[in-house]
């Protein structure tokens, strides 16, 4: 049963932390494209206060995955191929959150030098990312 209340608990996370993970972008897609000055100091605003709410997702998460595989055990990681896969792309999501804050405070210091275009790809791009992490983790190819 403990188990059980891991993996809903980390897949629960992943929801929220992917829901504003997949926003943030798109609010820098919005600050990038707009001239105001008002509408970008809202965006800041915005920006901010989803990436702090955001990142406790994040590592409660991580926690929980931790959790889960230390229950299911060493030998079990160890003959799980696919997961070393999903791990790796884990990884690059924590990267790309880390990358967000980076974004999000050259946006705070007035400091942009990407265009929309740039940003809507960086919010439609991990989405690739994030079906082949449900792929491994469901089908379990390897």
């Amino acid at each position: 049963m403990t188990l059980l209340w891991l993996k809903a608990l980390h897949v629960f996370f992943m929801i929220a932390w992917m829901a504003g993970i997949f926003y943030l972008p798109r609010l820098f897609v919005y600050h990038a494209a707009t001239k105001e000055q008002v509408v970008r100091d809202q965006l800041k605003v915005m920006e901010r206060r989803l990436w702090l709410f955001i990142t406790p997702f994040a590592f409660l998460t991580l926690g929980f995955g931790i959790a889960a595989i230390y229950v299911y055990g060493a030998d079990w990681l160890k003959a799980s191929g696919w997961m070393h896969v999903k791990l790796l792309l884990v990884s690059l999501f924590y990267v790309y959150h880390f990358y967000l804050w980076h974004l999000m405070k050259r946006f705070a210091r007035d400091e942009n030098t990407h265009s929309p275009k740039f940003y809507r790809f960086l919010n439609e791009a991990p989405v690739l990312a994030l079906l082949a992490i449900v792929v491994l983790a469901i089908l379990k190819p390897f």
